[in-house]
């Protein structure tokens, strides 16, 4: 999978070949987050219930979720980063069709891939009506209002949406 340099500043703003790609400060902080949890003594990975719901939907990896995986689910650290890859395309494909013609930099592309590929919700959020309005720091804000799970604030959500608030806000090239 090809990534886009991190997030830096051109003197110009530059035509970037659509459909946006995440860059790597992206796939860093959706790594940081996510993590590989349930690695096996055997060097394998298994599914876990959702954190928040103690059930549904069941993950494994990179927070990878889906029909094909459940409990007993267990795959190899192959799997878990082919998995990966495949699933950072789709969410970044759903974020570039979202954001449509909007100004975005690369900083804020990755900060809005790394939500959406953990709520799955940037085709509803507030903070992407904001913006794609040009209200930067009015979507900024919003990040912070997605830290519940089944309506409990989990602390681990909490810091995901502050460091990807911080991304977002960082300057670089528009996209």
């Amino acid at each position: 999978m090809e990534h886009t340099p991190p997030c830096t500043p051109f003197p110009l703003p530059v035509p970037v070949p659509r459909p946006r790609l995440l860059g790597s400060a992206g796939m860093e902080l959706i790594r940081q987050f996510e993590g590989i949890a349930r690695l096996r003594a055997d060097g394998r990975v298994e599914a876990y219930p959702d954190p928040g719901t103690g059930g549904a939907p069941w993950t494994i990896g990179w927070g990878s979720t889906g029909g094909d995986i459940g409990h007993g689910t267990i795959w190899t650290r192959e799997q878990c980063d082919a998995r990966l890859a495949h699933d950072i395309e789709r969410f970044a494909r759903e974020v570039d069709r979202a954001l449509g013609d909007a100004p975005t930099s690369a900083c804020q592309f990755d900060a809005l891939v790394c939500f959406h590929y953990n709520t799955g919700a940037i085709g509803r959020a507030t903070l992407t009506r904001k913006h794609c309005s040009g209200d930067h720091a009015g979507a900024a804000a919003e990040f912070a209002r997605w830290n519940r799970a089944s309506g409990k604030v989990l602390k681990g959500l909490t810091r995901r949406r502050a460091a990807e608030a911080e991304l977002y806000a960082r300057d670089g090239a528009s996209r």
